[in-house]
């Protein structure tokens, strides 16, 4: 039990500024390809922090904790744990997704922003039973659990990745103090997003369902040179990019599909449930892929709109955006 909740206290002390925003939007440019995560961070500095405080704990103690901490990360070794292998999918669950870190920032998350929510957290830890090696559910929290997916996948829609994000952190404020001259670039953008001149939200679209599978990131030189005609040749540096991914924690894959239920209290088989079964309303595709578009200057819109309509006609043959683009107001003369 101590194990356990040591890694609930640290499992996200490896986050880099501004969370996730550093770890997949940040690294991939300034360093492609790396393998970095805030899982792995989080047990480098644990055993940082053993060492540098000469912190009395057994070995094996210490690596149950660190492997508790990475069981949803590529880099995990839970599959190969022995005994109590549910532990494991406590704090971060690589088996289906279900753990109490989504719990928390769920709940916090949605009355922070007044957002409401169904999803009740309390009803499935009243509700679980350890099966076999694995956590289980009543067969009844069905819906309760695909509400847990749900309500995250609206949260990252409507919060994490809106077009218009306000952002402040010490780390702004020490780029916007600095001397360094290497900061200059960084410093007004900064004042910028201070004054809000933010840059302008052209346009969006949902990739369709049948192109998931081969999707590749939309980006600047894409639009660019999709432009057809207008009266302002676009450059790279005028458009800004931003490509969302939003599922249930799984891609493409339905989550629900690596849980297992059972019937009730009394009852010792442990069993899976397709959606079919529950419901036909339910959702059939398990991800979205959202691709917006940016002017970095107000007298660019009309332009990268227009290119980034052309790059859906080319890519699909039709306009997948969420609007059309406004036509330009004729200037009235009295």
């Amino acid at each position: 039990v101590q194990t356990v909740k040591l890694a609930g206290l640290l499992h996200d002390i490896g986050h880099g500024p501004f969370s996730h925003l550093f770890e997949h939007e940040f690294l991939p440019r300034v360093n492609p390809g790396s393998t970095w995560s805030h899982e792995h961070m989080s047990a480098l500095l644990l055993d940082s922090i053993v060492d540098k405080h000469s912190i009395d704990i057994e070995p094996d103690y210490l690596k149950v904790i660190k492997e508790m901490i990475v069981a949803s990360s590529d880099v995990s070794t839970a599959e190969g744990v022995k005994e109590k292998r549910f532990l494991y999918d406590i704090v971060a669950n690589g088996r289906n997704g279900i753990d109490v870190d989504k719990f928390d920032y769920i709940d916090r998350d949605c009355r922070a922003c007044g957002i409401g929510s169904n999803f009740q957290h309390w009803r499935l830890l009243e509700g679980m039973r350890v099966m076999g090696d694995e956590i289980c559910y009543p067969a009844k929290d069905y819906l309760s659990i695909h509400k847990l997916f749900t309500t995250r996948a609206d949260l990252h829609r409507t919060v994490y990745t809106h077009a218009k994000v306000k952002l402040d952190d010490t780390i702004v404020k020490s780029i916007e103090t600095a001397p360094n001259d290497e900061l200059k670039k960084a410093k007004e953008i900064i004042q910028r997003i201070r004054r809000r001149e933010l840059y302008k939200f052209c346009n969006q679209y949902s990739v369709p369902k049948d192109k998931l599978d081969h999707f590749k990131n939309i980006t600047a030189q894409d639009i660019v040179c999709s432009q057809i005609t207008s009266k302002v040749l676009l450059k790279e540096e005028d458009v800004a990019v931003s490509n969302v991914k939003i599922d249930l924690t799984r891609g493409k894959d339905n989550p629900l599909e690596s849980i297992k239920f059972f019937k009730d209290f009394g009852c010792e088989e442990k069993f899976p449930i397709t959606d079919e079964r529950v419901s036909h309303l339910l959702p059939v595709c398990n991800q979205d892929r959202i691709v917006r578009v940016y002017a970095k200057k107000p007298e660019l819109v009309e332009a990268v709109s227009e290119a980034f309509e052309n790059l859906q006609l080319r890519m699909y043959g039709e306009k997948t955006q969420v609007h059309d683009t406004p036509t330009k107001k004729k200037r009235r003369f009295n």
